[in-house]
């Protein structure tokens, strides 16, 4: 786990700009740094390490990537060309042997990556039948020999996560690739006379030419539906990611003959399966459960101590519990010791812990926990705004920063999460509502009544709500309308500059295909669209904020194919949500965390924060946002925000998006 970075330009790289870049990206790997400089007119390579690479010695003579060389401290290298480079957190392979940039014995393909191929061994031992030797015990050399034997067809092979960088020296050829469902990041952005590409959008402010715009659709797209990363644009204007599932191959040959930059095209490698499956019952559970837990082993490989978060949710203690079983079962006997790390409150209402305990119990678990408060969240609000890129949609996300913060306090440098479950497995209470439609599409309409009556003896759903949900998802132009009950952002108008009043008629939930009455469809909009690359998103940024490597099992491509496949009746129906997996960790969860309903996560007390501790901090920072940006947000919001202090106003989180805005565009100097 670890930052890359590459530049392309025709003139000499600034040393002083390059250790900038390397340094701005250094929370995601201080264990080593690395940079390559390739110029194929020129016939040179100039490899090079920096103040955290360690120095060569007598076992690293024979590896040809390692640097001899520390980059200098200003200057300039002796021309333009591609620079790629690297900063490493040590998982896998903790020798200096798995630096990085990473080449071939004959230096022909070069790489520098970010990520964990889970499956790396059985893939190695696959390529040595084919002829391969390897000098590491490192998943990137085993990246870069599939490249040479299948070239971009390996990526199909892979089980993992990442964004890679390789580099032919042969052919000139630049292969950039990220994985199926993006859980490790890549950007890229012209910067008019140079092509600049990395992990983190940071990197840019180091380069000259950058400048810090924003882009408003996507702003506002955030600050009224909530929603980010879901296209290839991101919130800085000219800042592109290359979507999950895709790749870029360039040819360098003429740009390194004095041509223009080349154009990076996406094209896609991986699509989500369509078929579906014919298991049910137990034959459904079960393999649930059989691929849950390989992918759970799989994760599970590392050179360095793991845990997982655990909120005392289904789906974190499932994970828990099948590694707590798994240690019983002697399958890690080197990491004898398994961490689980748990966000609490003070407030009995947003308290999990009590669901938490049951499972720490009986996986074993070594136990941290941690209470965020209002208080820390604002000393706490700059670094949050830098680590995340973007800004972010609630508290939950410090939360979720105090959890990885404790991980690395407690010395574990993996961590297993959930993210993912909700989407393929329909947890998310809209589920219900799609499921509603779904029923009276078909015509079914005493299914409907005993749904609704489900709904309401199951998690409390009124009739009134159940039938909100059921217009809402039988036609999506009423969501404005019915959000109005429960004060939605979307649902009125006031709160927007009237400038910026016409986001509201462009709903990225509609346009996705996220408001249907099919639960597959609605979970693969959410996979690929609307949720899952948001959380994503800040799940990378919180963990490697803190040099922690964040894995997720329900992302095994394997598992999400599988769930996709089933039929709507295994997740969600009789005022149930995620029914199979429910069903396939019984007797390995606690009933208690199985049986309940509700469904919180690493959620904060944010309206009580807003309310009732810190409600003048909270209206002040309110009230700067709608000072220094009228072009995107109105007066209005303050007086609404008044109202919810009265009661008189449903709370919302329109208030803290507006607030993560304000302080983004501190952190970046941005210009809204």
């Amino acid at each position: 786990m670890c930052a890359i970075f590459g530049l392309l330009q025709q003139q000499a790289f600034n040393f002083h700009e390059l250790n900038a870049v390397s340094a701005v990206l250094r929370h995601r790997g201080p264990d080593d740094e690395g940079f390559a400089i390739f110029n194929q007119a020129n016939g040179f390579l100039d490899i090079y390490g920096g103040k955290d690479t360690p120095h060569k010695s007598k076992s690293n003579q024979d590896i040809s990537w390692f640097p001899d060389k520390k980059i200098p401290s200003e200057g300039f290298s002796r021309s333009g060309g591609l620079l790629l480079g690297h900063r490493r957190l040590s998982i896998i392979d903790l020798s200096v042997k798995a630096h990085q940039p990473m080449s071939d014995r004959l230096r022909r393909y070069w790489i520098t990556y970010n990520g964990e191929i889970y499956n790396y061994v059985e893939l190695r031992n696959e390529l040595k039948t084919l002829g391969h030797n390897f000098l590491t015990e490192s998943d990137t050399e085993v990246i870069l020999a599939a490249y040479s034997e299948w070239g971009s067809e390996c990526l199909s092979r892979f089980n993992g996560m990442w964004a890679i960088a390789i580099f032919d020296r042969m052919t000139a050829n630049l292969f950039l690739a990220r994985d199926r469902f993006g859980v490790k990041p890549l950007y890229y952005c012209n910067l008019g006379d140079r092509l600049a590409f990395g992990s983190e959008i940071k990197l840019f402010t180091c380069l000259s030419g950058w400048k810090s715009r924003a882009d408003r659709q996507r702003l506002l797209d955030f600050a009224v539906w909530n929603i980010s990363d879901h296209s290839k644009f991101t919130m800085f204007d000219g800042v592109l990611q290359l979507p999950p599932g895709h790749f870029i191959s360039v040819n360098l040959s003429a740009f390194f003959l004095g041509g223009e930059l080349p154009k990076f095209i996406a094209k896609k490698w991986y699509q989500l399966p369509t078929m579906i499956s014919d298991l049910r019952g137990k034959a459904a559970s079960e393999g649930l459960r059989t691929l849950l837990t390989d992918s759970i082993v799989l994760r599970m490989r590392s050179d360095v101590p793991i845990g997982s978060c655990l909120s005392g949710g289904l789906d974190s203690s499932s994970i828990v519990s099948l590694m707590g079983k798994i240690f019983r079962s002697g399958i890690k006997q080197e990491k004898s010791e398994l961490h689980s790390f748990t966000a609490r409150s003070y407030d009995k209402e947003f308290d999990e812990f009590a669901y938490a305990q049951s499972v720490i119990e009986r996986a074993g678990t070594i136990s941290h926990s941690v209470i965020p408060e209002p208080n820390l969240l604002f000393q706490t609000l700059d670094k949050l705004a830098w680590h995340n890129d973007e800004p972010f949609g609630s508290t939950s996300v410090f939360a979720q920063w105090c959890v990885f913060k404790m991980a690395f306090d407690s010395g574990v440098k993996v961590m297993l999460d959930g993210q993912g479950a909700d989407e393929i497995l329909g947890g998310y209470r809209g589920f219900f509502g799609a499921n509603l439609a779904g029923i009276l599409r078909r015509g079914a309409l005493t299914s409907w009544y005993k749904e609704i009556r489900d709904l309401r003896n199951e998690v409390g759903f009124s009739t009134l709500r159940s039938c909100g949900y059921s217009a809402a998802y039988l036609m999506p132009s009423l969501i404005g309308f019915l959000g109005r009950f429960d004060g939605r952002s979307y649902a009125d108008k006031e709160w927007i500059a009237q400038s910026s009043q016409d986001i509201f008629q462009m709903d990225p939930f509609l346009a996705a295909g996220s408001r249907c009455g099919s639960i597959k469809e609605m979970s693969i909009a959410q996979v690929t669209t609307t949720n899952l690359p948001m959380l994503l998103h800040w799940e990378d940024r919180n963990s490697m904020a803190h040099s922690v490597e964040a894995r997720v099992p329900f992302l095994d491509y394997r598992v999400v194919e599988f769930c996709l496949s089933l039929i709507d009746d295994e997740k969600v129906g009789g005022g149930v949500s995620k029914k199979v997996l429910r069903n396939s960790m019984r007797g390995i969860v606690p009933d208690a965390v199985l049986d309940r309903r509700d469904k919180m996560g690493f959620v904060t007390a944010e309206s009580l924060w807003m309310c009732r501790d810190e409600p003048k901090l909270f209206r002040a920072a309110i009230a700067e946002a709608v000072e220094k940006f009228p072009n995107i947000f109105s007066t209005k919001l303050v007086d609404q925000f008044d109202q919810t202090l009265d009661g008189k106003r449903p709370f919302d989180h329109r208030y803290w998006r507006a607030i993560s805005i304000s302080s983004w565009a501190k952190a970046f100097n941005v210009e809204i």
